[in-house]
């Protein structure tokens, strides 16, 4: 748990630090759900946090955020955990997916990339290796170029070998082995041209790099040569747990995860032809801090790497890049013109822009059905920022951009509640007024102006000479907007 304070500005300053250790993750990794003693131990633990938090008057359900990631998500008996939880404490414990992880990383490590000059003009990698599984970023000039969870974990390739019984010289191979087809798939990721930096995070890394660097305090980025990890990685996989925590006075459970951890960073490492690595103690706590200082809002530049990594997925299926990039621009107006019908907020608009972007990627697929076709790629792909429920959401106004309108029998639509089904044919029905109004795909139409005029909606157009095939597209397409708005979209001329 971090506590700490945030100023009007958004600053942050830490006022304490606590850490407990519960083997929630060796359960789920082993058993596949979470034991009721550990479940009882982490009880434990929270009310003695929600004590803390107490003294320091921090009380309000807007003022604590309780995350969990994989060994909780992977839990089969996750609800009942995230309920014992909610009945012993107060406190709801949200389970994190992959994209949420990785969107925290990235807000927690930006501050890092933007300050080091070294990290301006290289591909930057940000590895963090948990117990369940590896978080990937990379980075190239500030933009997020890719980004992945990988199901490899230290305590997850611990408890797999151990269940085996190997000799300790087998275990390495194997462990080596498991490791090198991770690490192969993540450097394929990575482009050879140009200078690459590893930023490794981690409380495994950051325990070897106090070993290697002891008369340096780490506080910003400390850079420790692959060579040494290496070495002090052999020495830490020639050790059992119980000798680690004899030698380096650790806690048992980091003891459990040290060797494979700084295993998969030393092959990364040596993988990527890196003669060091960079360490930083930053954590996914930072992130959570500042993603509380702003109040979870997307800021303009999270927008753009969203945006961005759309971009790059929908040139993945040669998708028409300015007919996209277009719809979505016609669709953000519409979206901040008609604010008083929609009722929506800023982050609910960039899953519209998202959508817009890509609502033709089906075609990749066959011109037959293509709508559901991009809703499965959507739903299936790797977008940056966008939680698996966000990428649902964007996956289903894609799909409704043309021909039926949402049923409450539909695959993925059912599962909404009602909110989020209101929210899909709002934007859904912005998007088909939007790709209306770009029918000839030549981008003609640079600007629009909405007003009502009673049970109307009018959208004037400057400088327009003939709008036929505009009002012929939204005649065949514009009913969602009139049945979820109540009104009848016309187009209008407007000169001078």
């Amino acid at each position: 748990m971090a506590i700490a304070e945030i100023d009007g500005a958004g600053s942050i300053r830490i006022l304490e630090t606590v850490s407990q250790g519960v083997d929630l993750g060796k359960d789920t990794f082993t058993r596949g759900a979470i034991k009721r003693g550990t479940i009882e131990d982490c009880v434990k633990v929270l009310v003695s946090y929600r004590q803390l938090l107490r003294e320091y008057q921090v009380t309000s359900t807007d003022q604590i955020r309780v995350v969990a990631t994989s060994a909780v998500r992977e839990a089969s008996n996750r609800l009942s955990f995230i309920d014992r939880v909610y009945i012993a404490t107060g406190l709801t414990v949200e389970a994190l997916d992959e994209a949420e992880v990785n969107r925290i990383t990235f807000v927690g490590i930006k501050p890092f990339l933007d300050s080091e000059r070294m990290l301006a003009s290289a591909k930057t990698v940000v590895v963090e290796v948990g117990g369940g599984s590896t978080e990937v970023l990379l980075v190239q000039n500030g933009q997020v170029a890719y980004s992945h969870t990988y199901r490899l974990g230290s305590l997850r390739l611990r408890e797999m070998l151990e269940e085996h019984r190997l000799p300790k010289l087998k275990v390495r191979s194997i462990m080596q082995s498991q490791i090198g087809r991770t690490v192969e798939e993540i450097v394929m990721h990575v482009p050879p041209e140009g200078s690459t930096e590893l930023i490794a995070l981690g409380g495994d890394v950051r325990f070897a790099a106090s070993q290697i660097l002891p008369e340096k305090k780490l506080q910003q980025l400390g850079k420790v040569s692959t060579a040494a990890l290496e070495r002090f990685t052999d020495k830490v996989l020639e050790l059992s747990p119980d000798e680690i925590v004899q030698k380096y006075q650790i806690a048992f459970p980091d003891a459990e995860t040290l060797g494979p951890a700084l295993l998969a960073y030393s092959l990364l490492a040596r993988t990527l032809r890196l003669d060091h690595i960079l360490v930083t103690n930053v954590n996914l706590r930072d992130g959570l801090l500042k993603d509380m200082a702003v109040r979870g809002a997307w800021t303009e530049d999270f927008a753009e790497q969203v945006i961005r990594s759309a971009i790059d997925f929908g040139r993945k299926f040669n998708f028409d890049e300015q007919h996209a990039a277009h719809v979505a621009l016609l669709a953000k107006k519409l979206f901040e013109q008609l604010r008083e019908q929609h009722q929506l907020d800023a982050r609910t608009g960039l899953l519209l822009h998202v959508a817009a972007l890509l609502h033709e990627i089906g075609l990749y697929v066959n011109t037959t059905s293509y709508h559901k076709h991009a809703m499965y790629l959507i739903q299936n792909g790797e977008l940056f920022g966008l939680t698996r429920r966000d990428q649902l959401l964007v996956a289903l106004i894609a799909r409704y951009h043309r021909r039926a309108s949402p049923k409450p029998t539909h695959p993925g639509y059912a599962s909404l509640d009602r909110d989020s089904r209101v929210t899909v044919s709002k934007l859904a029905a912005l998007l088909r007024v939007a790709i209306a109004l770009d029918r000839s795909y030549s981008q003609r139409i640079p600007d629009l102006t909405c007003e009502r005029e009673d049970d109307r909606l009018v959208i004037q157009i400057p400088n327009a000479e003939d709008l036929s095939l505009e009002q012929l597209a939204l005649k065949q397409n514009g009913s969602l907007f009139e049945e979820t708005f109540g009104l009848q979209v016309v187009l209008r001329a407007k000169q001078g």
